[in-house]
């Protein structure tokens, strides 16, 4: 089999990683790929929201599979042509990629499916903001209708801070906000795949979303992960299925817009019951540092069965006992202003403690051809070990041995 993933963050390395790991995997083109990947696939420097470049090297290179790893591409239709050319795509297409892309479409669709969220209001200007945050109160909830790479939500008690973040998302063309009551409850990750009418959950992962230790300081894009979930019931995974995600992959098929890819479902879990916090349309990140290490059915198999409609056909999905943990180190300045181009160094020291392989999420090579930083979230430190508290273990000790000036990472993941 070949493949071709577009992407190349994090998520991009860690899905190259299981890639590569799949018997029936020959061959795997990566665009455009980081350091990481370079070392297990062919990075191949081409844009991947560039619909017909995409076209044009999948048909070239005779791609039995094609993964769309970012949001982007995805609500931009790159999916949706690939597929018009007759290739198995694993990613939504445009109109099934707005769950992700417009959080008032999603709110739409769950209230069609009857899937419990919590109450919003969509906003398009001042007035319409400052009504919101007095109905709902505090804690505000505050959320960019459209893509913000994780960064668009506020949660806060400080109402000022709250019209700040709605007036900045106002202030974009076209911009809306969305005002939402505060869920209460710990937030869980569940990926689930469809085929665009069979629905077949992944195992359930917890991120963490703010900056600092003990849940202080802004959201992020995630500083860290773990899996699995000890806390959580067994039967929690299939609950999600019936009351969350084969609802609305159900809805999306009979408005005639097929979900074919990974629903990522955010999830809190209230005093209510499950509360759906915000879907997203792909792997999330660095959920996935977590949850493919320990899924041992072959990935590439597994997906392209879900691109060609069969995932009914592919039988119970095979895990590890094993429990991983990643912790994500942040260049200096994230997530406000990330300084880039300073060296990193001690990988292969950190690699080399039992348990441990060290995920590329913002890395570029320099002309000397050494690693240096190039994003806000610079590298994954992902750990399996029998369990979460002997990976924390290990992952602390290899994130010890690693250098890169200013960065910074949470010392609480997994605790």
């Amino acid at each position: 089999m070949i493949v071709l993933l577009l992407g190349s963050g994090g998520r991009e390395h860690a899905l190259a990683r299981s890639f590569s790991a799949d018997p029936e995997v020959e061959r795997l083109l990566v665009v455009p790929g980081n350091p990481g990947t370079a070392k297990i696939a062919e990075n191949v420097a081409l844009d991947p929201n560039n619909a017909e470049e995409m076209v044009d090297i999948a048909l070239r290179e005779r791609v039995d599979l094609v993964v769309v790893g970012p949001e982007a591409p995805l609500v931009s239709g790159v999916a949706q042509a690939l597929r018009e050319a007759g290739l198995a795509v694993f990613g939504p297409d445009r109109q099934a990629a707005a769950l992700e892309g417009s959080k008032a479409f999603a709110k739409e669709i769950m209230e069609e499916a009857g899937v419990p969220t919590a109450q919003a209001l969509v906003c398009t200007d001042e007035a319409a903001v400052q009504s919101a945050l007095d109905n709902f109160g505090s804690p505000y909830v505050v959320k960019n209708d459209g893509l913000a790479a994780g960064k668009g939500v506020v949660v806060t008690l400080d109402r000022q801070e709250a019209l700040d973040h709605a007036l900045s998302c106002l202030s974009t063309e076209g911009g809306r906000v969305l005002i939402e009551e505060y869920l209460d409850g710990p937030e869980v990750s569940l990926f689930c795949l469809s085929d665009g009418k069979t629905v077949v959950p992944l195992e359930p992962a917890q991120d963490y979303k703010r900056l600092l230790d003990e849940g202080q300081g802004p959201n992020t894009g995630g500083m860290g992960a773990y899996s699995p979930l000890g806390w959580v019931p067994n039967s929690l995974a299939q609950q999600v299925v019936n009351e969350v995600a084969k609802p609305v992959v159900e809805r999306m098929a009979q408005r005639g817009t097929p979900f074919i890819g990974l629903l990522y479902c955010g999830l809190a879990l209230t005093t209510s019951g499950i509360r759906v916090v915000e879907f997203n349309v792909r792997f999330g990140d660095p959920e996935t540092q977590v949850i493919l290490p320990r899924l041992k059915t072959p990935l590439a198999q597994l997906l392209l069965a879900c691109a060609r409609g069969k995932l009914a056909e592919f039988g119970p999905l095979s895990w590890s006992k094993q429990e991983a943990i990643t912790v994500v180190l942040a260049a200096a300045g994230y997530p406000q202003a990330p300084e880039k181009g300073d060296l990193i160094t001690g990988i292969d020291a950190a690699e080399a403690v039992p348990g441990v392989h060290i995920i590329h999420a913002g890395t570029a090579l320099n002309e000397e051809e050494e690693l240096i930083s190039a994003g806000g979230r610079v590298l994954c430190v992902t750990a399996l070990a029998p369990t979460v508290a002997a990976a924390r273990e290990s992952a602390y000790e290899a994130l010890d041995k690693i250098r890169l000036e200013g960065s910074h990472f949470r010392t609480d993941i997994g605790h």
